[in-house]
């Protein structure tokens, strides 16, 4: 299965991978600058933007990214993203020439001994209003991503922007996504992954805990872990020069 995918910039290969709810458009802030250091590839998960939906697992998505992606390259995920990124890189670790994660993590809901995860109670309420109101429901997202962070209202606003700038992501593909982000279960492939990893967390993340890094320690010695300070779950809009920094060193 081929997703759709939007390549710009010279360099060494970069994929780029969005989101729950979200497309390619929300990299565009920061592609003046990457494009001109990277040959970047932004590929739309399945049902999100313009690429055809898939039913299946992580695993299923992890698959279809590796279709579309670079046969080498650095990649960095973002939440949802950044989980089926991990997936990929636990499928195919010779395609990978480091993995970047932006508030990803690979077990998203809480639970006895991952209390860094989310209430699953909160993902479970999502779930229930997609049926009766899906733009009402993003944009409770889009408000959780940004709560409590510094530059709050501005990168809610680039949120919102990005989210208008490419197809939105139909219902099957949103219920689907959020299904991935109740089940899925990565921590198992922690140990044994042969990919450089950086880790980056957001201080005022209300998604992701920020004491998700001590964990992915624990799991995967070898993992790099950078906490931004002030930062969210969309730490790459909002704090865009220390992700940058970031990922020039994880490469």
């Amino acid at each position: 299965m081929s997703l759709a995918s939007l390549t710009h910039g010279e360099g060494k290969p970069l994929v780029l991978v969005h989101g729950w709810g979200m497309h390619a458009g929300v990299w565009m802030p920061l592609l003046p600058r990457l494009e001109k250091r990277w040959r970047v590839t932004m590929i739309e998960l399945p049902g999100h933007g313009e690429s055809d939906f898939l039913q299946g697992d992580v695993h299923d998505w992890g698959r279809a990214l590796l279709e579309s992606a670079p046969e080498s390259a650095t990649w960095l995920g973002w939440s949802l993203g950044a989980m089926v990124s991990l997936a990929a890189a636990a499928t195919a670790p010779e395609r990978f020439e480091a993995l970047v994660l932006a508030g990803g993590t690979p077990r998203f809901v809480r639970e006895p001994g991952w209390e860094c995860g989310m209430q699953k109670a909160l993902l479970d309420s999502f779930a229930n209003e997609l049926f009766s109101s899906p733009e009402r429901t993003m944009l409770r997202f889009l408000g959780l991503q940004v709560r409590g962070a510094e530059n709050e209202r501005e990168t809610l606003k680039q949120l919102r922007s990005g989210v208008r700038q490419r197809p939105q992501a139909g219902r099957e593909a949103l219920r689907c996504g959020l299904d991935l982000l109740l089940q899925t279960e990565l921590r198992p492939h922690l140990s044994g992954l042969r990919v450089p990893s950086l880790w980056l967390f957001g201080e005022k993340d209300t998604l992701v805990s920020a004491k998700t890094a001590d964990h992915v320690r624990r799991l995967q010695p070898l993992a790099r872990t950078h906490v931004i300070r002030s930062a969210g779950h969309a730490p790459f809009l909002s704090h865009p020069e220390a992700c940058l920094k970031a990922l020039e060193e994880a490469a």
